[in-house]
């Protein structure tokens, strides 16, 4: 794949996860979401700037302390300067987490399988699906109300959706994506840790996608922890390959 598809992938997957407590500051894109997610409250260095680098991680240390989050950088083939990840090493921040960003050049025009028998389809509104996908994790309130307010106030529209059972409507596994042009981002995948093993998951996400595709969506991207490899045996079986990785680096003391 090519690093002007991956380019674009990466500015989708920042529009994707926008929140609206962010701001610019010499070149970087701080991110100052309580939410879970770390995209959404993290520092993406997109471009080099001006300032000498402590006397930026300094301010942004200070926007961090006011909000009440650990201070975190995320590090992708895109960084810049291409050394931060270096840099920030040798000031003693430690490197979070592995994650894998999957890509589709290609996604299919398919009919998805029918629902099995007891499971019916469902969409949510943004509002309902924070809390729905908040409640399955076990997130915390505030968690799920700072993802309500991203989902509401992105510039990139979500749509979510949930596999619920008859009768009592529980919701079993969920889901939903986010398409920019013809680039489609699958986030929040979720199945409940009772009904894992059942195939919800890849069904689920066959729905997702055609429904991308009918909507003009052609190429995939998604986000996995390397070590989530049950997650990462789907995606590769739905026809999604690793394309990239990024980290994060935080101080110790956070």
């Amino acid at each position: 794949m090519d690093d002007t598809l991956l380019s674009r992938i990466e500015d989708a997957s920042l529009n994707a996860s926008a929140p609206p407590q962010q701001r610019w500051m010499d070149g970087w894109l701080v991110r100052l979401s309580p939410g879970k997610a770390k995209r959404a409250r993290c520092i993406n260095a997109v471009a080099p700037g001006y300032l000498p680098l402590e006397q930026k991680l300094s301010l942004c240390e200070t926007a961090y302390r006011e909000a009440g989050l650990p201070m975190v950088v995320r590090i992708t083939r895109f960084t810049q300067p291409a050394g931060l990840d270096g840099e920030l090493a040798a000031l003693g921040l430690g490197m979070l987490d592995d994650t894998r960003v999957m890509v589709h050049p290609a996604l299919p025009a398919e009919v998805p399988p029918p629902m099995p028998a007891g499971l019916h389809w469902a969409g949510l509104d943004g509002a309902a699906y924070a809390e729905t996908v908040g409640a399955l994790r076990g997130s915390p309130p505030e968690q799920r109300a700072a993802h309500a307010q991203r989902l509401a106030l992105s510039p990139v529209p979500y749509h979510g959706f949930a596999i619920r059972r008859d009768g009592d409507g529980e919701v079993l596994a969920c889901g939903q994506f986010a398409r920019e042009a013809e680039l489609v981002g699958l986030y929040d995948v979720f199945t409940r840790d009772t009904a894992r093993g059942q195939g919800l998951a890849t069904l689920l996400c066959r729905h997702l996608l055609a429904l991308a595709v009918a909507q003009g969506g052609r190429v995939g991207y998604l986000q996995v922890e390397h070590d989530n490899h049950g997650a990462r045996r789907i995606y590769e079986r739905l026809g999604f390959a690793e394309a990239y990785r990024y980290h994060y680096r935080q101080l110790p003391a956070a």
